[in-house]
C-alpha cells in the first residue's frame, strides 16, 4: 500500500513538472513570436520611410487621410480627386476625406502639411497613409500599378469600407447643415443692459460652423 501511494505522489510530481515546463515553453514561445512581430513591424516602417516622407496629418497615424476638392473649376483636377477617391474605395479602405472647398480649415492644414514644398504640392488631390506622405494623383496610381502588394501592405489594420457603401448619417457628403445657425452664419446674442429695461439683440458670427455655415459628420470624417 505504501509503494502505491508512493508511486502517485512521484506520478503526480512528473505530471506537475511537465506542465511547469509546457508553461515556460509557452510563454517564451509567446514572447518569441511578440518580439518578432516587433521586429517585422519595425522592418516595414523602415521600408516606408526609405520610400515616402513622413508627415502626419491631424489624427492621421491610423487611416488614410485625402485631401480633395469638389469644385468643378478646374475639371482636371476635380477627376484627379475622383480617381483618387475611387481607387481608394475599390481596395475596400475607408477614408477620412477634407474637402478643402468646403472648409478652409482644411485648406489651411493642407498649407502647413507641405509648406515649403511648392504651390503645385497643395493642389489636391494629397493623399496620405499612416501618417505617409504618398503624393498626389500621378504618385498613387503610379504605385497601385507598380507597387500594389506594398501598397496593400501599408493599408494592412487599416478601418475597411465596402466597396459601394455610404455614411448612413450624412450620405456620404461628409457635411451637415449648422444646427445652431441652420448654416446662415450668424446666431443672435441678446445683451441686457442694468439701467435699461429694454435690452439689445445682435448678429454675431456662429462659432459651430465653418464659413459656409457647415459642419463635420461625427461619424465619417
Amino acid at each position: 500500500m505504501g509503494c502505491v501511494s508512493s508511486n502517485l505522489v512521484k506520478q503526480e510530481e512528473e505530471l506537475r513538472q511537465q506542465i511547469h515546463m509546457v508553461s515556460l515553453i509557452s510563454s517564451s514561445y509567446g514572447l518569441l513570436k511578440l518580439d518578432r512581430e516587433e521586429e517585422e513591424e519595425e522592418e516595414e516602417k523602415g521600408r516606408w520611410e526609405a520610400m515616402f516622407e513622413k508627415i502626419c496629418p491631424p489624427k492621421g497615424e491610423k487611416r488614410v487621410v485625402i485631401y480633395t476638392t469638389t469644385l468643378r473649376g478646374v475639371r482636371r483636377t476635380f477627376e484627379a480627386c475622383n480617381a483618387v477617391r475611387a481607387a481608394l474605395e475599390g481596395l475596400g479602405v475607408m477614408i477620412c476625406e477634407r474637402d478643402v472647398s468646403m472648409d478652409r480649415g482644411f485648406r489651411e492644414e493642407l498649407r502647413g502639411l507641405l509648406k515649403g514644398k511648392g504651390k503645385e504640392a497643395i493642389i489636391p488631390p494629397r493623399v496620405f497613409v499612416k501618417g505617409f506622405y504618398i503624393g498626389g494623383a500621378d504618385e498613387l496610381l503610379k504605385l497601385m500599378l507598380a507597387h500594389e502588394p506594398l501598397l496593400r501592405d501599408l493599408l494592412q489594420g487599416l478601418p475597411t469600407k465596402p466597396v459601394g457603401s455610404v455614411c448612413h448619417a450624412c450620405g456620404g457628403f461628409r457635411f451637415f447643415p449648422c444646427f445652431t445657425c441652420y448654416g446662415s452664419c450668424k446666431t443672435l446674442v441678446s445683451h441686457h443692459h442694468h439701467h435699461h429695461h429694454q435690452g439689445t439683440t445682435l448678429f454675431v458670427k456662429c462659432t459651430r460652423c465653418n464659413e459656409n455655415g457647415l459642419v463635420l459628420c461625427p461619424l465619417c470624417t
